[in-house]
C-alpha cells in the first residue's frame, strides 16, 4: 500500500518516494514499509472509523493501539493514496515486455476499472522492452488506484508500473 502524507516527512526520491506539488503544499507518496508504525495505525483507525466498524475515536484508537492525542496530531495529515485519487488525473509509466496483446489486456483492465484513459503515449519497443505513459481519469472508478495497478502488475508482461503524476 502507498500513503499520501502532506507536508510531513521529506522523501529521498532514489529509494522509491515521489515528490509532487499541490494546492501551495509539498506531499509525497510513500511505500507504508518506510513509515512509522504510529502513522499507519492513524490509517487505520481512520478505515475503522470510515466503515463504521467503530463508532467512536475512542474505540478506533484502542483496537488499534495507539492514543488519541497521536492519532489527532496525525489524522489530518495522513490519507490512503486511492482516498486522494477520486476525481482527479493519474499519469503512470509502465515498462512492457515487448509482446503480442499486453497492452490490449492492460487497457482492457483500465477498462474495467471504469477510469477514463485521457492519453496513451508509447515508445518504440528497443531490446524488446516497450515505455507507456497512460493518464487517467479517476471519477467513475470502481476500484481504487492501488488495486488498479496490483491487478495490471499480475499481467503477464507487466515489468513495473510506477505513478509519475496526480492533477
Amino acid at each position: 500500500m502507498f500513503i499520501l502524507i502532506q507536508q510531513m516527512y521529506t522523501v529521498d526520491k532514489q529509494k522509491g518516494g515521489v515528490m509532487m506539488e499541490r494546492d501551495g503544499g509539498t506531499h509525497y507518496i510513500v511505500n507504508e514499509k518506510a513509515l512509522p508504525i504510529v502513522l499507519l495505525k492513524t490509517v487505520e483507525a481512520k478505515e475503522l472509523l470510515k466503515k463504521g466498524e467503530v463508532v467512536t475515536i475512542h474505540e478506533a484508537v484502542d483496537r488499534v493501539g495507539m492514543s488519541r492525542s497521536a492519532y489527532y496530531k496525525y489524522k489530518d495529515y495522513i490519507f490512503p493514496l486511492y482516498e486522494m485519487n477520486k476525481g482527479k488525473i493519474i499519469t503512470m509509466h509502465l515498462i512492457l515486455k515487448h509482446l503480442p496483446g499486453i497492452l490490449s489486456e492492460v487497457l482492457n483492465q483500465i477498462a474495467e476499472s471504469e477510469a477514463s484513459v485521457l492519453t496513451i503515449n508509447q515508445s518504440i519497443p528497443a531490446h524488446g522492452i516497450a515505455n507507456i505513459s497512460v493518464a487517467l481519469e479517476t471519477r467513475q472508478m470502481t476500484i481504487n488506484i492501488e488495486e488498479l495497478i496490483l491487478k495490471m502488475e499480475q499481467i503477464k508482461g507487466v515489468q513495473k508500473i510506477n505513478i509519475l503524476a496526480q492533477e
